[in-house]
């Protein structure tokens, strides 16, 4: 797999996401059914499941790169692409985790790194947070699956935020449950940073939750 390697164009040939990138090129439709590995009761069969997503969209993003020049429209792309997925996914978690509520920001972020990025990812998360505000969170990554044959971003890519699914998953999957939310990634390994750090903010703070659950 060349797209571990830094070279510019990656060496990635993978059929399958050129013909997603050409139906896909002016728009997030869905001519392929991109999805996080699905649940499943063999544990080996999920890894191989999650395996064989890591390595497509590794495909995916270097495929991305070759059409477009610029970083901001590769992120974009993958945000927009994630944010399909995260709103298809509610159901999906919600009907095999057994969560049914939450009653703060702060359980729902440690209910995202704790229950979601193990059932989908398998990896914990840590959490940090929140703001003065209480709106503002942060989740630290000492694993990411989505870059486990990915060395460093290619020459010339240093705008390239790879793991931007991720974001837009997030994204998505927040505001499908009432929790607008703008997530960000604030460090990442691939760029040099110590760690991998996303974070969330809520667009509502706490005591404007509040007002409106007395009304």
């Amino acid at each position: 797999m060349g797209y571990g390697t830094g070279t510019q164009d990656w060496n990635v040939n993978t059929e399958k996401a050129k013909t997603w990138n050409r139906a896909q090129k002016y728009g997030c439709g869905t001519a392929l059914d991109w999805h996080l590995p699905a649940i499943s009761s063999s544990a080996s069969a999920h890894n191989i499941s999650r395996d064989l997503f890591v390595l497509t969209y590794g495909a995916l993003v270097a495929e991305l790169c070759k059409d477009y020049d610029s970083d901001e429209e590769v992120n974009k792309y993958l945000d927009a692409m994630g944010y399909n997925i995260g709103v298809r996914l509610v159901e999906d978690f919600l009907a095999n985790s057994g969560i049914k509520k939450c009653r703060s920001y702060s359980e729902t972020v440690d209910i995202i790194a704790k229950v979601a990025f193990k059932m989908y990812l398998g990896i914990t998360p840590s959490t940090i947070g929140g703001n003065d505000n209480g709106n503002g969170f942060s989740l630290i990554l000492d694993k990411n699956p989505l870059v486990d044959f990915v060395e460093e971003l290619p020459s010339g890519r240093s705008s390239l935020s790879y793991c931007n699914l991720l974001t837009g998953v997030l994204r998505g999957a927040l505001e499908m449950i009432h929790l607008p939310a703008d997530v960000t990634f604030v460090q990442d390994r691939l760029k040099g940073d110590d760690v991998t750090e996303i974070g969330i903010t809520f667009l509502r703070k706490t005591d404007e939750r509040k007002s409106k659950k007395n009304k």
